[in-house]
């Protein structure tokens, strides 16, 4: 088993900067996202998880990629997308990935850690998928059908995801909260994700939240890799789970086990996450799975969110 992160943790900026810091800020290249950067990558890695992510620091799951994508305005506090969506002038994660990079490194050559343990070690590219930041978007004029958006979308983030697997990620994860709902036609959510990961060669998973039991047997059609639902605020989807458990074995596709209540301020025991992931192991395979929260872990204190994944990881390394 591998222990991951869906992706946002408590952001943690400190003011006390340098004198370098400080002159920086006077001609406006201080960017104080670094040190919260910093903070989530070296509290998950104190935590034990192997793949770790940037935290997430600069914003809204939609915010983060519609305000750099040509295509999309805001007006108020909604994102218009009146004109054809195109990609990005540059990555918008890329840079902030190989930071993340440079601090876990940094952070294992002090860590004595043996090289098989460092081995494990990565971090995630995370990008929010097409279908949900179209459909938390208006439609302006442009677009008259908002498939046709998705799939304009899906071709953006394919040169994303490129730039994050040469950045270093080593997993890409698409976050697709809204396919879940209903809302979504899954052909055109399917296309959208068949497009993302054609010239990929790392693993892809795809992040759903909710109850999945209407769109699970789809999930295992995509082209994907990891398929990561929440289990501990969503027990129900351990039946769905053990629905299709021959269907995932002959797909070979692995789970992302979602062990945390990201939706409860309560760290949960070492007891209890144990339970959960025991169910996993008994309906895929302990070889199958990977152990990460049911979502980001942002709206927690920095306290909270640490002692969950500490849990997790020793409700994991126990089996």
């Amino acid at each position: 088993m591998i222990s991951t992160v869906v992706g946002s943790y408590p952001v943690i900026i400190k003011n006390n900067k340098s004198m370098k810091d400080k002159i920086l800020s006077t001609f406006g290249a201080y960017d104080s996202c670094k040190i919260a950067i910093q903070h989530a990558v070296e509290s998950q890695l104190k935590a034990g998880i192997d793949i770790i992510s940037d935290g997430q620091v600069r914003g809204e799951m939609v915010e983060m990629f519609a305000k750099y994508v040509p295509g999309f305005t805001k007006e108020g506090n909604a994102w218009i997308i009146d004109s054809k969506i195109n990609k990005p002038y540059k990555s918008i994660g890329a840079n902030d990935l190989k930071l993340a990079i440079k601090y876990m490194n940094n952070f294992l050559d002090e860590s004595g850690m043996d090289s098989k343990e460092k081995a494990k070690k990565g971090v995630k590219g995370i990008i929010t998928g097409p279908s949900t930041i179209v459909q938390s978007s208006r439609l302006g004029s442009f677009y008259k059908d908002k498939n046709i958006a998705i799939i304009d979308m899906a071709h953006a983030l394919k040169e994303e995801c490129i730039s994050l697997e040469k950045a270093g990620a080593k997993i890409i994860q698409i976050d697709e909260p809204f396919v879940s709902t209903g809302l979504i036609d899954m052909k055109t959510a399917k296309k959208a994700i068949d497009i993302i990961v054609d010239e990929l060669t790392i693993p892809v998973s795809l992040h759903s939240c909710g109850d999945v039991k209407a769109v699970f047997k789809d999930f295992i059609t995509f082209n994907i890799d990891i398929i990561d639902c929440e289990f501990a605020g969503h027990p129900n989807n351990l039946e769905v789970l053990a629905q299709y458990s021959d269907d995932l074995k002959g797909s070979n596709k692995k789970i992302g086990l979602g062990v945390i209540d990201t939706k409860k301020q309560d760290v949960e025991s070492v007891e209890e996450i144990t339970k959960i992931i025991e169910k996993g192991i008994d309906i895929i395979g302990k070889e199958n799975l990977f152990i990460d929260p049911d979502c980001g872990m942002r709206l927690f204190s920095d306290e909270i969110a640490f002692s969950k994944l500490k849990n997790m990881v020793e409700a994991m390394n126990s089996f």
